[in-house]
């Protein structure tokens, strides 16, 4: 299956997905020092963002969220690419400042946890390759 979108940040990324049904707040909703989503009640609660395309409607809450993508990528612990149906400033902001692809306007309901992806923010294009 190929889905396209639009490109926040460029790179090109292949990974496990990490997908949310919830929108994620990144400042007081992960952990920056574990990388793993502490937000109670959240589907994601107790997994670890580090290394995974995480996938998720929107972003919400402080601004404070893109430095906490910053600091999650100085830790070692960043998503290896986000991919949202609907990306707002706080989550384009840190993923510009952190270096980690990302694009938008994608059809996330088609995405399930555990699939492997192939993203190409660069051209817009998200592969799903198992």
């Amino acid at each position: 299956m190929n889905l396209s979108g639009r490109t926040i940040y460029p790179g090109q990324v292949s990974g496990k997905a990490l997908v949310s049904r919830m929108g994620i707040s990144f400042y007081g909703g992960v952990d920056p020092e574990t990388g793993v989503i502490t937000e109670a009640g959240h589907d994601l609660q107790g997994q670890s963002l580090a290394g995974k395309v995480v996938v998720f409607p929107t972003g919400k809450g402080s601004t404070v969220g893109s430095y906490i993508l910053y600091r999650l990528k100085y830790n070692g612990l960043a998503p290896a690419a986000i991919i949202n149906a609907e990306c707002e400033p706080i989550i384009a902001v840190g993923c510009i400042i952190a270096e980690i692809p990302c694009m938008d306007q994608v059809a996330i309901d088609q995405l399930s946890t555990g699939m492997r992806l192939r993203l190409d923010a660069e051209r817009g294009r998200l592969e799903v390759l198992a």
